[in-house]
């Protein structure tokens, strides 16, 4: 390692050299050719392709100096408007070449019906949008979207495909104007091929309805992919296959079939692999879109959980490593203009996924007096089929009225199996759980006046989650008292939701805005599980205590008034919430009713004390009303060796929240830093009193008076630009006080306190060489009657060097570090490759790629909690190599 360090600081300082210290500088004049005063112009660099390698922007009196490293024969283009572009052919000869370069430039008559096209800048901001020239961007080895994004500058790619501005995570990702996925925009970023992409644009303060532009007060954020004329309105696409060539038989298969027309759009997609490759990204952000306080979105924090799962925990690598599946995704997605009023998205798709997982694991419980250890040897497999549709409508009635309806259809299929080695007994266990789900919203919006707006939201949900569960040996005696051979438990979960919503946004002339919600929302849940204790296959029991059948209802009948006032450079904002509920609980043909009603207030300031200084902050007191998985009686089997139980009654949960969210600059600034601080107080939650011993952990909820959570994060990013590179800081720290009872009738109190920091360089030069390097710390530390703690550390290096436009070689390398396991065992090293080569531009592509190229076969981490500390040994994916072509037709 010391040399390959050693290598990658030569080769750092080399390109840092050539990119920062010796240039060539081509400087100048751009006049006119009859007065012979200074013109404002663009001067841009290309190579004989057209490639931008280079610009800059002449003063006021026309003089202008444009630095590069390039060696060779360029063009150089100044262009103006109302001025014909002239263009100049030019030698660099070394990186010390000073040229000086005059342009006269004759004035352009243009009639009114034709179209002034000015030169192409690399980033363009206009208003609300900023544009980004793909191609500007492109270093040779991207292939989806993705890869394309984590090169744009504001823009912040986190490890799951998750894209964020300024710390805000994008609305969406739209092509041409039109969006596909919703939420559920890593399917396109994660599939979709780079190479039709004409230019990426960055719409700030977006508003997700368009007739609510330029009334809410968003700071919303949305992606749109411009697309090249020649990928319009004509069928193209790409397939790309590969096999491995040692060991192991991995495999990927993809392809992408699309037509952008101004008609009809359509990107159909398929994916089969079993290299750890995720097509889809986190599945809910597709089926179940969340939106919080924004018109329209009513019922998006509706749904129901599963009761159980089977504990196929994975550590905190990229999914490539841990992701044993074998994956195989069909989704066919279309946009149909039917007319001028009506638009038409039809979204399916089908997904088959089998994962296996190995785990081996010890924990040491330590509570009060009694401590012990239990070691498990963990072999799962999970078979999972979704099945998902999406209609939605979208008719103009008019300019300003527009009616939206969107169906939804989901069902999921999911079976489990394991084979549990549970200190030194074979446990054998069986998990069939499924998903229906069914959701209709039907939306009218109606700008009535010019800055007032009438929303009429309608939404129906209906959902239930059926789950079956067994086990091949009864290790619970000691907690049931009697004796049996195994176990099953049956359990359904199941939920209607019925609401209706008006929405009034009235935006004054000084810009304040005033907003008046009424609605009302209906919830009825019906939880139904069983136990059985199976002597055998003729006799079972049903332990008392351990059976629920009952039904909640929930009524809101609510109201909201929300004021924003403008005062200069400050917004002021006044809220207040009335909801009056009306609870009905029928548990074993028992009725109670409960009818409270309660006021949450809301307080927040929006202020841009100057260009580069911002300040949110809000306070906000709440009520949370129990849901379902709080208020059941009987006892639920949530794990092989735990189970919990609700309240078994009523209840409302009060806090109070401070916020408070300083930026200094912007997110497409050479600097920009944020800070956020949160402080939350429960003056009353939900917490828990258990009973753990080795072979069962049984908790019951109560509830406890004042629990405090502070947390801190702040991102700090700087463009170095004599070095071509960006810098960015992470920091982060929480802090938590709670109590609850273990083993005991008496109250304990449990401090957790977790930080991170670290560190993230990325290169930008202009040779074949680019870098991103980084490393995080991770301190964890917990105190009950003791106190434990440690610090993790992880450290990364990816070289990209692209030796031309058919050759480039990709080097991704991992260390992880593990403050508290014993030596030899605490470090960990990965390594992967991939090189391509083109054959034939836009055609035939070659991949030779590299996964785990050390082996690594395992993978140990350490965690603590206020009751155990654990030692976990995972299964990684093992070394291959795949060879891989893409075709392009």
């Amino acid at each position: 390692m010391g040399k390959i360090s050693s290598f990658i600081f030569f080769l750092l300082l080399f390109s840092i050299h050539r990119n920062g210290c010796a240039q060539a500088v081509t400087s100048g004049s751009v006049t006119d050719v009859e007065t012979s005063k200074g013109v404002f112009a663009s001067v841009v660099l290309k190579d004989e392709n057209g490639k931008i390698l280079a610009y800059t922007n002449t003063k006021n009196d026309g003089l202008f100096e444009l630095k590069s490293n390039n060696i060779g024969v360029f063009y150089l283009t100044a262009s103006s408007l109302s001025y014909q572009a002239q263009t100049q052919k030019i030698t660099i000869e070394d990186s010390t070449s000073q040229l000086k370069i005059e342009f006269v430039l004759n004035p352009k008559t243009t009639e009114l019906k034709e179209v002034v096209i000015s030169a192409s800048k690399p980033i363009t901001v206009k208003k609300d949008t900023i544009v980004f020239d793909a191609a500007s961007f492109l270093e040779g080895n991207e292939q989806v979207i993705e890869d394309l994004l984590k090169k744009i500058p504001g823009l912040d790619v986190l490890q799951d495909g998750t894209i964020k501005v300024g710390g805000n995570e994008v609305e969406k990702v739209m092509v041409d104007g039109d969006d596909f996925f919703d939420r559920g925009y890593k399917m396109l970023t994660k599939n979709m091929p780079v190479s039709p992409i004409d230019k990426i644009e960055i719409h700030e303060n977006y508003s997700n309805n368009k007739h609510l532009k330029g009334i809410e007060n968003s700071n919303k954020v949305a992606l749109n992919l411009t697309l090249k004329e020649e990928a319009k309105r004509v069928w193209f696409g790409n397939v790309t296959g590969g096999y491995s060539l040692i060991s192991n038989p991995n495999f990927e298969l993809k392809s992408n079939l699309m037509n952008f027309g101004s008609k009809a759009k359509h990107f159909f997609l398929g994916n089969m692999n079993n290299i750890g490759y995720d097509a889809v990204g986190n599945i809910n952000h597709l089926i179940r879109p969340f939106r919080f306080n924004e018109p329209g979105t009513i019922g998006d924090n509706q749904s129901v959980n599963n009761l159980l799962t089977l504990n196929h925990e994975l550590p905190k690598l990229s999914q490539k490593r841990v992701n044993l599946n074998n994956s195989k995704l069909l989704s066919l997605n279309s946009i149909y203009t039917l007319s001028d009023k009506v638009k038409l998205k039809t979204l399916g798709f089908l997904n088959r996924d089998d994962f296996d997982f190995f785990r081996t694991s010890t924990q040491q419980f330590s509570v009060g007096n009694s401590s012990f250890l239990n070691s498990e040897d963990f072999v799962g497999h999970k078979s999972q089929l979704t099945g998902f549709g999406k209609l939605d409508l979208t008719y103009d009635i008019s300019k300003n009225k527009t009616l939206e309806y969107v169906g939804k259809f989901n069902h999921t299929n999911e079976q489990n199996r394991s084979d549990l080695t549970f200190n030194g007994d074979l446990l054998i266990e069986r998990l069939n759980s499924n998903n229906q789900l069914l959701d209709q919203k039907l939306v009218l919006s109606n700008r009535f006046q010019e800055t007032k707006v009438f929303l009429l939201s309608g939404r129906y949900i209906q959902e239930k989650t059926p789950q079956e569960y067994a086990i091949n040996k009864f290790i619970q005696e000691d907690l049931f008292g009697q004796k049996a051979s195994n176990t099953k438990q049956f359990s359904q979960n199941a939920m209607e939701f019925a609401g209706v919503e008006a929405h009034l946004m009235d935006k004054k002339k000084n810009g304040d805005l005033f907003e008046l919600k009424a609605g009302n929302q209906l919830r009825i849940d019906d939880l139904n599980t069983h136990l059985e204790l199976l002597h055998n296959a003729d006799e079972a029991v049903l332990p008392a205590g351990y059976q629920n059948k009952l039904t909640y209802s929930t009524n809101d009948l609510y109201a909201s008034i929300k004021y924003h006032k403008k005062l200069k450079n400050t917004f002021l904002i006044a809220e207040t919430d009335l909801h009056q509920l009306l609870n009905r609980l029928e548990n074993e043909g028992s009725v109670t009713h409960q009818t409270p009603f309660f006021l949450v207030p809301k307080l927040g300031m929006n202020w841009k004390i100057n260009e580069k200084n911002k300040v949110i902050s809000t306070y906000s007191k709440s009520t949370t009303n129990a849901g379902i998985l709080d208020v059941y009686t009987g006892f639920v089997q949530t794990g092989f060796r735990s189970f919990t139980k609700g309240l078994g009654e009523f209840n409302q949960l009060n806090s109070s929240t401070a916020f408070l969210h300083y930026t200094l600059g912007s997110w497409s600034d050479k600097f920009f830093a944020n800070a956020i601080i949160t402080h939350v107080s429960n003056h009353d939650f939900l917490s828990t009193n258990s009973l753990i011993a080795q072979n069962f952990s049984q908790s019951e909820k109560i509830i406890i008076k004042d629990r405090e959570a502070l947390s801190f994060s702040g991102t700090i990013d700087r463009s170095i630009k004599a070095l071509k590179t960006n810098l960015k800081i992470n920091l982060g720290a929480s802090q938590t006080n709670f109590k609850n009872k273990v083993n005991s009738a008496e109250l304990r109190e449990v401090k957790i306190f977790n930080a991170d920091y670290g560190f993230e360089l990325r290169s930008g030069f202009n040779g074949i060489f680019n870098l991103n390097l980084g490393s995080k710390w991770n301190f964890n530390q917990v105190e009950t009657t003791s106190k434990n703690s440690f610090t993790d550390n992880m450290s990364f290096l990816d070289l990209s060097f692209v030796f031309n436009d058919r050759l480039n070689f990709q080097m991704q390398t991992e260390r992880y570090f593990f403050g508290n396991l014993d030596k030899g065992i605490n470090q960990y090293y990965f390594l992967d490759l991939e090189g391509r080569y083109v054959v034939k531009e836009n055609k035939l592509t070659l991949f030779l790629s590299g996964n785990n190229l050390f082996n690594t076969k395992t993978f140990r981490n350490y965690s603590i909690s206020d009751i155990s500390i654990s030692q976990t040994e995972f299964r990684l994916m093992p070394r291959y190599l795949l060879f891989k072509a893409e075709y392009r037709f």
